[in-house]
This record gives C-alpha cells, sequence and structure tokens, in this order.
C-alpha cells in the first residue's frame, strides 16, 4: 500500500502510543513544515488520512455523531495496521537530499 507523508506520521505516531490517540497529537506534523497551511486545512487533511485509513481497515475511529457527519476524537490501531507500520519502519528512509544549484 502506499501512503502520503501525513498518513505515515499519523500511523507511526498512533503505533508509538499505547491505545488511543487524540487526533491533537496529528497537528504536531505540521510544526515540522516551513509552510504551514491554515488551521483549518489542517484539521480537514488530518480528517480526510484518518478516514482513508478508517475505510482501508487500519485504524479505528472513536468521536461523535450527527445526523449529517462523523466528528473523529480518537483513533486506536488495528492489528492490520500495527503490521503495515512495522512494514514501513522495515523500509529505507529517504534523505531530504537537496538539488544541487549550477
Amino acid at each position: 500500500m502506499s501512503f502520503s507523508q501525513l498518513q505515515k506520521y499519523i500511523l507511526s505516531a498512533a503505533y508509538g502510543s499505547k491505545g488511543r490517540v487524540k487526533r491533537e497529537v496529528f497537528l504536531k506534523y505540521y510544526d515540522k513544515q516551513k509552510h504551514k497551511p491554515k488551521k483549518a486545512d489542517q484539521h480537514g487533511s488530518i480528517t480526510r488520512s484518518m478516514e482513508s485509513l478508517i475505510k482501508r481497515g487500519l485504524m479505528i475511529g472513536f468521536g461523535r455523531r450527527t445526523p449529517e457527519k462523523w466528528f473523529i476524537e480518537e483513533v486506536k490501531l488495528t492489528g492490520r495496521g500495527k503490521k503495515q507500520v512495522k512494514i514501513l519502519y522495515g523500509k529505507q528512509q529517504m534523505l531530504p537530499f537537496k538539488k544541487l544549484q549550477k
């Protein structure tokens, strides 16, 4: 399976902690970036990534249900998700090489 950088971060952060993980933990992903998106865009992209991982069966979402939509507040890795994280850790990481300017 291919994952975005945010999804990889979400999986590794959830794997590092035992049990349920609050969604505020995933906002730390944007602290490392130079060009930070707006706060609403951060929450939206995190929600989409979590929903994608839940649909794949890698996570379980806990939250509130309104008549229109779900509000995911916490997530937990499934057994399948833990296996995927171990596979991700096993792959060689890409180094951030900078392009040489001529």
